[in-house]
C-alpha cells in the first residue's frame, strides 16, 4: 500500500492541512479557521477533525503520521510551544501529545519557518543541497536552518531565530528585549513603521511602498535598499557562521526583491570573504506559502524513515 503523509499549518486566524505522497505529491489540501477563544482543547479538535478528515478520504493509502507547524518556540521533547504570540491559549499546553492520544497516530511537532525551510529541501528550492537557510520575510521574519537534510533544533529546539540577530547596534527596539533585531529593520512590518517616519503617505502597508518604489519614489527606493543592507548584513553572518552553499528567502517582502537584492548583495560581498571565493547561492525559495504543509508532511515520513535506517 503507498504511503502518505499529512502536513498542518496552524496559525492566528487560519488552519490548513494537507494529504501529501511520501513521493512528495499533493494529494489534497483543506483550510479551517482557528478559533482560540475557546480554548486549547477546542484548536485540537479542529486540527484533528482536519487530520481525521484528509485520513478517511484516503483510506487506499497507508498513513505515516502527521506534522504541525506552529509559529513560536518548540520544545521538541516535551511536545509543546512556548512563547507563541500568535497562540497564547496554547503556550505550554501538551499539543502534541494530546492530538497523538486523540487520533492514534504519530505527531511531530515543528516550528512553521523550520517546516518551510525543510519544504524547500524536500522538493523545492533546495532539493538539490543537503544544507541551507531559509528566511521568511512577512509581518515579522522567521528563520529556518537545514542541517544534512534535518532540521536544526538546539539542545531544546530553539535554533533558528533568525529575526533576531542583531543588524543594527543600538538599532529599533524589539519585543524580545532586543535592540536593531533584523525583524525590526526589514520585516513587512518595519518597511510600514519606516514609510511613516519618512512621511511617504498615511497608513501604508509594505505593499503600498513598494508601489512606490514602482512608481519610481526615491524614498521608497532607499527604503528598500535599507532593507536590503539589514537582510545583507545577516545573511553575510550566516554565510560566514555556516558556509552553506544556499540561503533561500520567502514571504510576502520577496516581491520587492528587485530592489532590496543589490543592496543585500553588495553588503554580503562586502562582509564575507567565503561568499566572494565559493558559489555560494542566495535566491528566493520555491513554493510560497505551500512551504510549510509539505515540510510539515515531510517530518513523519522522515522520522519513519530515522527508525527503520
Amino acid at each position: 500500500m503507498d504511503q502518505f503523509a499529512i502536513g498542518v499549518d496552524l496559525g492566528g486566524t487560519n488552519l490548513r492541512a494537507a494529504a501529501v505522497s511520501a513521493s512528495g505529491q499533493m494529494i489534497e489540501k483543506i483550510a479551517a479557521g482557528t478559533d482560540l477563544t475557546q480554548g486549547p482543547e477546542r484548536v485540537v479538535s479542529d486540527i484533528c477533525a482536519c487530520i481525521e478528515s484528509l485520513r478517511d478520504r484516503h483510506k487506499n493509502l497507508r498513513l505515516a503520521g502527521a506534522g504541525i507547524g506552529v509559529p513560536g518556540f518548540i520544545r521538541m521533547a516535551e511536545g509543546f510551544i512556548v512563547g507563541s504570540h500568535n497562540l497564547p491559549p496554547l503556550n505550554n499546553y501538551p499539543i502534541r501529545d494530546a492530538i497523538e492520544h486523540r487520533l492514534g497516530t504519530p505527531v511531530v511537532l515543528e516550528n512553521d519557518a523550520n517546516a518551510a525551510a525543510l519544504g524547500e529541501k524536500w522538493i523545492g528550492a533546495g532539493r538539490d543541497v543537503d544544507d541551507l537557510v531559509l528566511l521568511t520575510l512577512g509581518t515579522g521574519i522567521g528563520g529556518g536552518i537545514i542541517s544534512h537534510g534535518r532540521v536544526l533544533h538546539g539542545f531544546v529546539g530553539m535554533a533558528g531565530e533568525l529575526g533576531h540577530l542583531t543588524v543594527v547596534p543600538n538599532g529599533n527596539p524589539c519585543g524580545c528585549g532586543n535592540a536593531g533585531c533584523l525583524e525590526k529593520h526589514a520585516s513587512a512590518t518595519a518597511i510600514e513603521s519606516m514609510a511613516n517616519l519618512l512621511a511617504l503617505g498615511e497608513h501604508l502597508s509594505a505593499k503600498d511602498v513598494y508601489d512606490l518604489a514602482l512608481q519610481g519614489d526615491e524614498r521608497a527606493i532607499r527604503l528598500f535598499e535599507s532593507v536590503g543592507q539589514a537582510l545583507g548584513i545577516a545573511i553575510a553572518m550566516l554565510v560566514n557562521i555556516f558556509n552553506y552553499p544556499l540561503y533561500l528567502m520567502s514571504g510576502g517582502v520577496l516581491a520587492a526583491w528587485d530592489f532590496f537584492y543589490p543592496a543585500l548583495e553588495k553588503e554580503v560581498r562586502w562582509r564575507s570573504f567565503s561568499y566572494r571565493n565559493t558559489d555560494t547561492r542566495i535566491g528566493k525559495a520555491a513554493l510560497g506559502n505551500e512551504a510549510g504543509l509539505y515540510g510539515a508532511a515531510y517530518l513523519p515520513l522522515q522520522a519513519q524513515k530515522a527508525q527503520t535506517a
